[in-house]
């Protein structure tokens, strides 16, 4: 009768650490499945958020066309060409740094509020 308890008393931690393992991992599990589903859930449904999703072309446009210009005018106040606003809109290339503070001060904008708005 000793032996069987002696047993029992070395066999009770080992099932103890077995259990509290299991019990470790399946709530690791439950923590990644309820991730996954929050993830997958989630999406930009926050309006600000998706506001905020575009690129510099499509901003100086929207900013442009707040503004009641045409890329010719912005392009003559600038000292640039009409080509050159056409191809910044459409993201076939960036303004350069001066350009894009004159672009600011021309829509009445800071230049942070305007690269605020790009992606």
């Amino acid at each position: 009768m000793a032996f069987a308890w002696k047993t029992m008393l070395v066999m009770v931690p080992w099932i103890l650490i077995n259990v509290v393992l299991l019990g470790a991992v399946i709530y690791a599990i439950i923590l990644a499945i309820r991730a996954l589903r929050k993830y997958l859930r989630g999406g930009d449904t926050r309006p600000e958020t998706v506001a905020a999703r575009k690129s510099l072309g499509e901003a100086v446009k929207a900013h442009r066309t707040r503004c009641g210009m045409t890329q010719e005018l912005v392009a003559e106040r600038l000292g640039v060409s009409r080509q050159a606003v056409s191809k910044w809109e459409s993201g076939a290339s960036d303004p350069s740094t001066s350009n894009l503070l004159a672009l600011a001060k021309l829509f009445n904008v800071s230049a942070e509020e305007l690269l605020r708005e790009v992606e």
